[in-house]
Formats: structure tokens, sequence, C-alpha cells
């Protein structure tokens, strides 16, 4: 008797609710596939325009997380959940999931600032929050670096968009500069004309702005002299790296004494 009423009771339940999740099933995968479709759809349509990459990417996520949680939505109301009781539920909820979630929605805040003013953009070398290294992603939350060590970086938006950023990739040049020490012994004017013509040789340094060469310090070991050079963004490194060997060997050739250890410093840089 017990066993006929369970069977009875469980073939009502198949018969009641079994539709509902299979409409729910067949809904979620449809949509599932749906959801793809517009994803994509959307990244053609935002390739063709003339938009930022970091601002497709950032766009691309906006709309797949708004399609999921609608998804979500439909499929409760397919098994029969009442949305709008679903709703109420979340609207009750909403100021403890706000005060929970202030971060996430700050920095959420600060990826939309981001987007809107673009003070860094995939591929700018910046520092940031004490961290430097190249912009990889800049999602809803989160933007991704990429040290030159090859270290990823995850930096929260409301604290990237609220703080300082130093974007070393924004204008085309940039100066490098150095200071050189050589003993009091040493001819300045001769010594002016040894790095002069080791920057005057080098094929990626800008002679407009022109090159300068002065005495900066009289320390307490060297006479200190402060050069600056002015090179295209993306040729920094070569020319830092290149200038500090080849003068070196230079002041060596010319006779010119480099107190020990040698005062070449190289400020930090990105």
């Amino acid at each position: 008797m017990d066993t006929q009423k369970w069977i009875d009771e469980g073939y009502n339940f198949i018969i009641e609710f079994g539709p509902k999740v299979i409409g729910a099933i067949l809904i979620w995968i449809i949509g599932g596939w749906a959801i793809k479709m517009l994803l994509k759809g959307s990244k053609k349509a935002l390739n063709k325009g003339d938009y930022d990459e970091s601002l497709k990417k950032f766009l691309l996520n906006l709309i797949s997380w708004v399609l999921k949680i609608l998804l979500i939505i439909v499929v409760l109301g397919t098994v029969g959940v009442e949305t709008t009781s679903f709703a109420a539920i979340i609207a009750a909820a909403g100021l403890a999931i706000g005060l929970a979630l202030q971060g996430s929605l700050a920095n959420f805040a600060g990826g939309v600032l981001l987007m809107i003013f673009k003070p860094i953009k995939l591929g700018d070398y910046i520092e940031a929050q004490g961290e430097a290294g190249t912009v990889k992603e800049i999602e809803i939350f989160t933007t991704k670096l990429l040290t030159p060590d090859n270290k990823e970086i995850i930096i929260p938006n409301g604290s990237l968009s609220n703080g300082n950023i130093i974007n070393f990739s924004t204008e085309d040049k940039r100066r490098v500069d150095w200071t050189f020490g050589v003993g009091y012994d040493s001819d300045i004017k001769k010594t002016k004309e040894v790095i002069l013509a080791v920057i005057q040789k080098h094929p990626l340094i800008l002679q407009d702005p022109a090159p300068a060469i002065n005495v900066s310090e009289l320390a307490d070991s060297s006479i200190n002299f402060f050069t600056r050079v002015w090179v295209n963004t993306p040729d920094y490194w070569a020319v830092k790296f290149d200038i500090t060997e080849q003068t070196k060997e230079a002041l060596d050739a010319a006779g010119i004494d480099i107190p020990y250890p040698h005062q070449v410093e190289i400020q930090k840089e990105g």
C-alpha cells in the first residue's frame, strides 16, 4: 500500500515537474549556445569599429555577465520559481550584498572609469600601486600586468583608477638620463667630448632635442656629468644599456680616470 502510494506520488511529480525540468535544461543549452553566438556577433561588430582593444574586451565581459544572469533567471522561472519573488529577494538582500561587495562594486566602477578616460590601454608599460609592467588585460574588476620577467600582476580596478599611474608608453619620445663620474684629475672638456662622441655614433639617439652633457656635481670622489638624450619610446632600454657600456669603454680608452667603484647611476625607469 505504501509502495503504491510512493509510486503514485513519484509519477505525479514526474508528470508535474518533468516537462519543466526538461524545458529548463533545453533552455539552458539553447541559451548558452545563443549567448556564444551573440558574443561572437558582438565581437565581430566591435572589431569592425575603431574601438580600443581594452574597451572591446571590457564590453564583451560585461555583455557575457548580463546575458548569463538573464539566462539563469529564465531557467529558474521555467522550473517554477517565481521570478518576481526571486527579484524581490534580490532587492531585499541588495543592501547586504552591496555592503558585502563594496570592494567589487568599487572595482567595477573603477573599470568603467578606466574605459571612459583611458589613462592606459593594452600594451602600455605602466607603474601603479607599487607595481610595474605591460598592460595585458583590462577586465571588469581587475587589470592584469605582465612584468619584464614574465610574471602576471593583478591590480583591482578600484585602486588603479583612484591611484597614481605612470604611463611610460603614452608619448612617442622619452628622455634617457645618466650620471657619469670621473676623477678630479680628468679634463672636463675632454670628458664631454668623449661622451658626446659616443652619443653621436649611436643610430637610435635623436638629435632634436639635442643631447645635453653638463657637470652636475662635484662629489666627494668624482666630477659627475649629467647626460641626457632623447629617443623613440620603444628604443629606451636599448639606448640605456648601449650608452652605459660604450661610454665606460670610451672613457677607459681615452685614459680618463673613473673612480672605483665607477659612478654610473642608472635611474629607475619603466
